[in-house]
């Protein structure tokens, strides 16, 4: 099986859900705190070429992207994504988890079911 990569946040249920669910499964994975180790720009680059969606979908429209005062129609492209994910790591949607040449947002946890 391909090694599984899950970008996690322990703070976030949704993270913890699908770290659970990679347990359940018994998937061997390589686990990234991203807050304590953020991607860097080929890593995001990486993983925005094999998450379906649009690359907007990457970044968290919360409270810390108001307070930061962006707009969301300034983030749609994946270069925009990168360069907002490299200053603020923070707003990056978790928890992402990579398989081989694909890559899905876990929220709900189901969602990393498609993977497999």
């Amino acid at each position: 099986m391909e090694r599984v990569v899950i970008y996690h946040n322990p703070a976030c249920g949704n993270s913890r859900g699908a770290l659970q669910r990679l347990r359940d499964r018994k998937v061997e994975f390589d686990l990234v705190e991203y807050l304590n180790n953020p991607p860097n720009k080929a890593t995001l680059e990486s993983i925005l070429a094999i998450l379906d969606g649009p690359p907007a979908e990457m970044v968290r429209k919360d409270k810390r992207f108001q307070e930061l005062k962006l707009k969301a129609e300034d983030y749609t492209t994946k270069a925009q994504v990168v360069s907002i994910l490299l200053k603020h790591p923070e707003l990056m949607q978790r928890p992402i988890v990579v398989r081989g040449k694909r890559a899905v947002i876990a929220r709900p946890p189901e969602k990393l079911d498609s993977l497999f």
